[in-house]
């Protein structure tokens, strides 16, 4: 095992300046959820020519490949997201992305990058493998409904047995990573409320209903829903990120839209917080004299790490960086990820990697338009993630 080890790591070193090409092309080359057409025929290039099976869909641009050594033997997947954003770049890096309008903000370059580049090394060592490898190649992670569903609906973790996945992470330092045992990231729900009043003339409201002044009397009660009616032990967040409403600034609106995000760590407070937001826009539109529509959509889960399959990740990255280097996270983040659905089927592990240098500009937060990857990091990502799938792939079952 320490053999092939090394040897992996050996090949990973080799291979490390092709990856970063890789990433950069990704980065230059970004597309929006959905649209992932050039980045899937990269990456299905470069796994077929490693000797790879490919099992493609023709509803999206996601794509499995599998490293076949023995059908008895176990099977560990890694996952890697492969979306953009639509934020137009600002860093004038010379990789910097070439579509208007559209950037890695968030790193799913480098998680498609690092998984590839993991899987060239894989492929090289084949006839030494303790079992099988599947790379998942994910489409849609930032899409309100997440593009892990589809790939599971579609097979993706049909004889698998545990699965790895990271995510560039610019609070931690290059060569740095941060775990989190139990649940590390928070549920992702949506919702859009529609408020319908009587439009009048701005000179006359009395004649109308005005449904931004119920609108206003709504957010102040939603917000008044985590602070007041939630056990302050289970966190939770009620946001509302757009409100659009008005035709001129003399007519009294009949009609606004607010949409927003709910987010907790605990499935009771999550099913529970629907209904206290009916009742709060119920009772409101009702005393106004406005009705409404309200449309809650139930999205990704929490993200719950498998304990055992975290001390893999711990125990390798420990080699590999240094236990200094391995940062226990402890608190749980209200952000989601759909990487929570595969491991509501599989045993797996999500960690966090350091892409953090200040020399390089890569510390900013992601979702900004000066965000980027320190290339140095991917090094770190490929052997941590190919040491935890050999790890998993040899480990005796209890």
């Amino acid at each position: 095992m320490k053999t092939l080890k090394n040897n992996l790591f050996e090949s990973i070193n080799a291979i490390n300046e092709k990856v970063v090409h890789i990433r950069h092309d990704l980065h230059m080359h970004p597309e929006l959820s959905g649209h992932e057409e050039h980045t899937k025929y990269l990456v299905k290039g470069i796994l077929e020519a490693s000797g790879y099976e490919i099992k493609e869909s023709d509803r999206h641009y996601g794509l499995v490949a599998d490293l076949r050594v023995d059908e008895n033997a176990k099977t560990v997947a890694i996952r890697a997201d492969m979306d953009a954003l639509p934020i137009e770049e600002q860093t004038q890096k010379p990789y910097a992305s070439r579509e208007k309008g559209i950037m890695h903000a968030c790193g799913h370059d480098s998680h498609t990058a690092i998984a590839l580049g993991t899987a060239i090394a894989m492929a090289q060592h084949k006839e030494a493998l303790p079992g099988n490898v599947r790379f998942i190649f994910q489409p849609s992670e930032e899409s309100k409904e997440g593009g892990s569903v589809e790939m599971i609906e579609e097979g993706a973790l049909e004889g698998v047995d545990g699965i790895f996945g990271l995510h560039a992470y610019p609070y931690l330092r290059t060569r740095q990573i941060g775990y989190k045992y139990g649940v590390m990231m928070a549920s992702a729900d949506i919702f859009t409320i529609e408020i319908f009043g009587k439009s009048a003339h701005g000179a006359r409201p009395h004649e109308g209903v005005d449904a931004i002044l119920v609108t206003a009397m709504i957010v102040n009660s939603l917000n008044h829903i985590v602070s007041r009616k939630i056990d302050p032990l289970h966190p939770a967040v009620i946001s509302l990120g757009t409100i659009e409403g008005g035709k001129a600034s003399n007519i009294i609106c009949d009609h606004v839209v607010l949409k927003g995000t709910v987010r907790t760590i605990n499935e009771e407070v999550r099913s529970n917080i629907p209904e206290m937001m009916k009742s709060s826009i119920d009772g409101i539109c009702k005393s106004m004299g406005a009705t409404y529509n309200f449309d809650y959509e139930f999205g990704q889960p929490e993200l719950i790490n498998d304990d055992a399959m975290v001390d893999i990740v711990v125990g390798e990255a420990k080699e590999i960086i240094g236990e200094e280097n391995c940062i226990d996270l402890k608190d749980p983040v209200m952000g989601g990820e759909d990487f929570s659905e595969y491991l509501k089927i599989v045993p797996g592990a999500f960690f966090r990697l350091g892409t953090c240098n200040e020399a390089k500009e890569t510390c900013i937060s992601q979702h900004n338009s000066r965000f980027d990857v320190d290339d140095d990091a991917l090094q770190y990502g490929m052997k941590i993630m190919g040491a935890s799938a050999l790890a998993f792939l040899s480990k005796k079952e209890e």
